[in-house]
């Protein structure tokens, strides 16, 4: 993946809240996730959730084809957000799988 394509840019807006085996999780669902992404498998990704910067946070696959973002009890105090409200979430970067970055030991 080159540094050009490593860049996102992706904006949206959803409730925090993903249902997961009958459960609902405090993560937020990224619409059309595969697609921007080109896979459906996990990802590492910097990003902004509303003025909350989140640096190299997983993006989980949902099991129906897509991807969510975890957002921690920590990350949604300071937010001062909790499960049904809404939050813009702006994906920045794909990051590069851990052991394909610069820097890391082979």
């Amino acid at each position: 993946m080159t540094e050009s394509s490593d860049l996102l840019d992706h904006v949206f807006t959803a409730p925090i809240g993903v249902e997961v085996r009958g459960d609902l999780w405090p993560c937020v669902e990224v619409p059309g996730s595969a697609e921007l992404l080109g896979t459906r498998r996990a990802v590492r990704v910097d990003a902004t959730v509303d003025d909350v910067r989140i640096s190299d946070m997983g993006l989980m696959v949902t099991g129906r084809g897509g991807h969510m973002l975890s957002l921690s009890a920590k990350v949604r105090q300071r937010l001062g957000k909790e499960l049904g409200d809404t939050v813009t979430v702006r994906l920045e970067r794909r990051l590069p799988p851990k052991g394909q970055r610069a820097g890391s030991a082979r």
